[in-house]
């Protein structure tokens, strides 16, 4: 079965990673967690340490449903930097199947020229870095194989849109309002 996987690098968002998590594994998606650090327990971006299923080293990434970067810096930068996971991000772009990523993460695939034509969006101040996309401000976007959101408020929105994706609207539906989201957009919350 395919599994999406979810990369740690130290200094990652912590609620980018773990929101996008919970809203997958609600929908019984098979999500593994991947330390790129070398160590299974990785440093968030406030300073949690969290531990991953999974060393980058041990796992055969052929049976990707879905690369997934968390943003927060330096979590960003440091994936980018890992010469291992971006050849495991143009294998999974070659193939055409789904990469994700949020906050400054989509910097990531923006910088490896995976981006040139597609609508995107990402955190304020990293649209330079989205190469030949084209940003546009929006909480979340889908165009294609891509899966962005803008930041830790897009978490739950872009996890129910990667649920849909995988598991039909129904699904998407239910996992939304079991997790009492649409009562949250009603109380002007969300």
């Amino acid at each position: 079965m395919e599994k999406i996987y979810v990369f740690f690098a130290t200094g990652f968002e912590d609620i980018e990673a773990l929101g996008i998590i919970d809203v997958c594994r609600r929908a019984a998606l098979p999500v593994v967690t991947v330390s790129i650090t070398g160590e299974k327990a990785v440093l968030s971006s406030h300073h949690v340490p969290i531990v991953a299923d999974a060393l980058f080293e041990d796992i055969d990434f052929s049976d990707a449903a879905l690369i997934f970067l968390p943003g927060g810096m330096p979590g960003a930068s440091n994936l980018f930097a890992h010469e291992g996971l971006r050849k495991v991000i143009l294998a999974q772009y070659e193939a055409g199947k789904p990469l994700g990523a949020i906050c400054a993460a989509p910097f990531v695939y923006g910088k490896l020229g995976l981006l040139r034509g597609k609508k995107a969006t990402c955190y304020p101040g990293f649209e330079n870095d989205l190469l030949d996309a084209t940003p546009t401000g929006e909480l979340v976007v889908h165009d294609g194989q891509f899966f962005l959101g803008k930041g830790p408020a897009a978490v739950l929105r872009l996890g129910y849109t990667i649920v849909e994706h995988f598991c039909g609207k129904a699904k998407a539906d239910e996992v939304c309002a079991g997790m009492l989201y649409p009562d949250a957009i009603n109380a002007g919350l969300a």
